[in-house]
């Protein structure tokens, strides 16, 4: 039997998440093996430019849909509230002075917050400067019907972030949250003895991309005969991080820590080591701060990526679409490389902020790296 140990407020969390999972179906077999099958496929494009690649064959002709340039773009962002996502606005606004059929930049966020981001997206739409539309939902139903409501008035891109509509003219993303959840998973399966105890820390619920991380990394797991002693909701805070860490070295030994999201790892490897044990198996991210830590520490880790190159790539649709160009659709599906022993050196980078995500596809541009806040 598995060993599940929960706090009262990570239960009534992982309560409102699998309830909103079973609505939207976050564990779906299909799409599961689909992933894994695009983590192993080769993508399409120049293999310089990751921002630019897509697997699979599909293309959205939009010939109908062009506009006279320079064009107005509004973006309704889910928000700048987490480093990733100031990491991939920065790609973003560099992205944007390299494409001359964009003239004016409507940028609205949400601040994290639902009704914000549907009543952003009526007033851009009541106020009738936009020509194309880019979102990121800050979560899947709740912005669904803002976005068809949206796709009426105009072509819509969204990225990051999926809604349950196909009215897009494509959706941007890298393979997706079942993706990271296995690659993370099966590093842990390739590392630990059967039957090894993982803990598992997540971020939040509710969101696509993290429910079919958890998911896609628990089935994992299970298929592997590993223990998953707890499951808990960090809120991306790393005091609460590394509390919960430390509650459950005084209950049990730690194999493996699994991470739906890389912000806290080292709060959380930091509880090891305050603890006097030593470091497990561990699944981060590419944020900077993770990739010094692992190298210098010399741990067995890695760092699955959803890259923030992501979001040039949401710009280059928006551009397309202006000019009536083709777009791969209806998903323009990037590839999603992981960060391992063998490339870490490639990525860990000191001078770069320590939560500056390192696959960013950035290090190209005209202003890197001092726009990403480099010393």
């Amino acid at each position: 039997m598995k060993h599940v140990m929960m706090t009262t407020t990570a239960v009534a969390a992982l309560a409102l998440s699998l309830t909103s999972a079973a609505a939207q179906n976050f564990n779906d077999p299909a799409e599961f093996a689909k992933q894994l099958e695009q983590l192993g496929a080769t993508a399409n494009g120049p293999a310089d430019q990751p921002w630019m690649q897509y697997i699979g064959d599909g293309m959205v002709e939009n010939a109908g849909l062009s506009t006279d340039a320079p064009a107005t773009v509004c973006f309704s962002n889910a928000g700048v509230n987490n480093p990733w996502r100031v990491v991939g606005y920065t790609n973003m606004l560099e992205e944007l002075k390299d494409q001359a059929s964009i003239g004016e930049f409507i940028h609205v966020d949400a601040e994290g917050s639902d009704d914000k981001q549907i009543a952003d997206i009526n007033d851009l739409l009541a106020g009738g400067d936009c020509d194309v539309m880019i979102v990121s939902p800050n979560t899947t139903a709740a912005l669904t019907p803002a976005v068809e409501k949206a796709c009426e008035a105009m072509p819509v891109i969204v990225f990051d972030r999926g809604v349950n509509t196909s009215c897009p003219v494509t959706f941007v993303h890298p393979v997706g949250g079942y993706g990271f959840g296995i690659q993370g998973a099966n590093f842990i399966k390739d590392n630990v003895d059967e039957g090894a105890n993982v803990l598992m820390l997540r971020i939040l619920p509710g969101v696509d991309v993290l429910e079919t991380r958890y998911s896609g990394g628990r089935k994992v797991l299970d298929d592997a005969g590993l223990n998953v002693v707890g499951v808990e909701f960090t809120d991306g805070d790393n005091a609460k991080t590394k509390s919960i860490v430390e509650d459950y070295l005084m209950r049990d030994q730690i194999d493996a820590v699994w991470m739906d999201a890389g912000a806290t790892a080292v709060a959380a490897i930091e509880a090891f080591e305050d603890s006097g044990y030593d470091l497990p198996v561990f699944v981060g991210e590419d944020q900077q701060d993770f990739l010094l830590k692992w190298q210098t520490e010399g741990m067995t880790a890695i760092a699955p990526t959803y890259p923030t190159y992501q979001w040039r790539t949401a710009i280059i649709a928006a551009a397309r679409v202006i000019e009536g160009e083709a777009v791969p659709g209806p998903e323009w599906v990037l590839p999603q490389p992981t960060i391992t022993q063998e490339t870490l050196a490639d990525f860990a980078n000191p001078d770069m902020p320590p939560l500056h995500y390192a696959m960013c596809g950035c290090d190209g541009m005209a202003n890197y790296p001092q726009a990403w806040g480099a010393k």
